[in-house]
């Protein structure tokens, strides 16, 4: 089925469709077999063991590139297992500079596993250009930047993070789980990787593990794929197929997750318990502006700090209908304490540089009734 002259969000909606020309499927087939039978020798279907290839991961990353404008997309078995392919592109003393907004796991692989194999990182403020041009070094490789970040949702100037990147001859990486391409697309922006989390909003309904690697050229995308294939942490036909059913769907999600947030997080800015909100959509953000220009929307996630810690525990033990655990992009709201969960790994002195304290509340707003989700707030906030 073409595509071609149609919108991003219908071109999920048929990720897949009629793709099997066998029978015409519309959910195109889990295709569960481990390897295939060859016609001749010397010959092949394009298909010879999963692990290097397969039918339904292969729409799936066709899918993937086509929506972020990539030219390879790969599917991986998780977040990380993608971060960590991407890693396994760089070399004993290459250098890279990081956002220090971002998810503890990152800094823990790169801190803890990457480190022992003299992969250097400095750990910056992102949304300062100027930043990352003094963190740069003759042995500088490439930035991976989180924009929004994670959890206080700076956001980055990527036309002059690209700029500088090409300039000196650097790998522009983004994470770009929280908005997704229904909302950001890194690579028209000059970016050379996008990475997702797919467990999260790609996902979307919290029953997937996933993650995602897409690359602007096919060189890239190529070297990439012998990574995924030499490593072999590859994404499973059936969950393939599940997070292909989910981007139909993503479009949709997307639009109510960013009009649920932006109503919660108003909400939460006139709430007197409330000290701080973090959002991109509050004119009150000082990455507002940046986001419009490079965003089709600010998100679902909404952090916010409260008085004390004491008081942050509390809320956390009171709500009823939003739940207190890990992860983020589900159409369920879940909410963190990301200094004790998510971002445990990070140094205290680092995490409290930055703001991650045990007061700071970190909110992957759902798809449900938003006066629901802001009723569960306000008897959640209230002191008693």
């Amino acid at each position: 089925m073409t595509t071609s002259g149609v919108s991003r969000h219908t071109r999920s909606v048929l990720a897949g469709v009629k793709r099997d020309a066998a029978t015409g499927a519309i959910s195109f087939p889990i295709y569960p077999s481990s390897t295939y039978a060859h016609p001749a020798v010397g010959e092949s279907t394009g298909f010879d063991y999963t692990r290097s290839g397969n039918p339904t991961r292969q729409v799936l990353e066709e899918a993937l590139a086509d929506l972020e404008g990539g030219s390879r997309g790969l599917a991986f078995s998780s977040g990380m297992a993608a971060l960590t392919t991407l890693f396994l592109h760089f070399s004993a003393g290459d250098h890279l500079v990081v956002s220090e907004d971002l998810y503890g796991g990152t800094y823990r692989v790169l801190d803890q596993i990457f480190g022992k194999f003299a992969l250097s990182v400095s750990y910056v403020d992102t949304t300062d250009s100027s930043k990352v041009a003094a963190a740069c070094t003759p042995h500088t490789k490439a930035l991976l930047i989180e924009t929004p970040g994670n959890p206080l949702l700076g956001i980055a100037d990527l036309p002059a993070l690209a700029s500088l990147c090409q300039e000196r001859g650097l790998l522009l990486c983004v994470d770009n789980t929280f908005l997704t391409p229904a909302l950001q697309r890194p690579l028209e922006h000059g970016a050379d990787v996008v990475i997702h989390s797919a467990t999260k909003y790609l996902g979307g309904h919290n029953d997937l593990c996933a993650g995602v690697l897409v690359a602007r050229n096919s060189d890239l995308g190529e070297r990439l794929y012998f990574l995924q294939n030499s490593t072999g942490a590859i994404l499973s036909p059936q969950d393939c197929w599940l997070l292909m059913r989910s981007l139909k769907t993503l479009g949709l999600r997307m639009e109510r997750h960013c009009d649920n947030a932006q109503a919660v997080a108003e909400w939460l800015l006139a709430h007197p318990a409330v000290e701080q909100v973090y959002y991109p959509g509050l004119p009150s953000h000082p990455g507002h502006q940046r986001n419009i220009a490079q965003s089709d929307g600010h998100g679902g996630m909404v952090s916010f700090r409260l008085g004390n810690a004491d008081h942050a525990k509390q809320v956390l033990q009171k709500l009823r209908r939003i739940s207190f655990a890990e992860s983020l992009g589900g159409v369920e709201s879940l909410m963190t304490l990301p200094a004790v969960q998510t971002h445990a790994d990070i140094p205290v002195e680092q995490r409290k540089r930055l703001g991650v304290c045990e007061s700071l509340l970190r909110l992957s707003v759902g798809i449900e009734s938003v006066e629901d989700i802001i009723s569960d707030l306000d008897q959640a906030l209230a002191r008693g």
